[in-house]
């Protein structure tokens, strides 16, 4: 049985978040919260929203033990760049990228 949840448009750098997420990827739950709670980074406070969510869908929707839950997919996808541009030297455009992610989550029951 399998419970997901998704968090679009994050205005977070999809490389910075994939480096917490690799943390959590095949681990339980409550091993997982435990993770996320010593990561002193921003995504890793909006992993754990999204986590939490999902299990709140399992146990919820599909009626599943929330002892018996894993995360068996965690990914991040790139989601769409906010262009912003600024004058630079020598009347250059320059440009500062502000880039959002996509965060799924998906729990199982083992």
């Amino acid at each position: 049985m399998e419970a997901k949840a998704v968090a679009k448009n994050v205005r977070i750098s999809p490389i910075r978040t994939r480096n917490t997420i690799d943390l959590i990827r095949g681990k339980n739950v409550d091993e997982a919260l435990t993770i996320l709670d010593n990561v002193n980074r921003k995504s890793s406070r909006i992993i754990k929203k999204v986590l939490i969510s999902a299990t709140s869908n399992a146990v919820n929707n599909n009626g599943a033990d929330r002892n018996t839950l894993y995360v068996k997919e965690a990914r991040v996808d790139a989601g769409p760049v906010m262009k912003r541009h600024f004058f630079d030297s020598r009347s250059h455009i320059g440009h500062r990228d502000r880039r959002t992610s996509h965060i799924v989550i998906t729990v199982a029951t083992k």
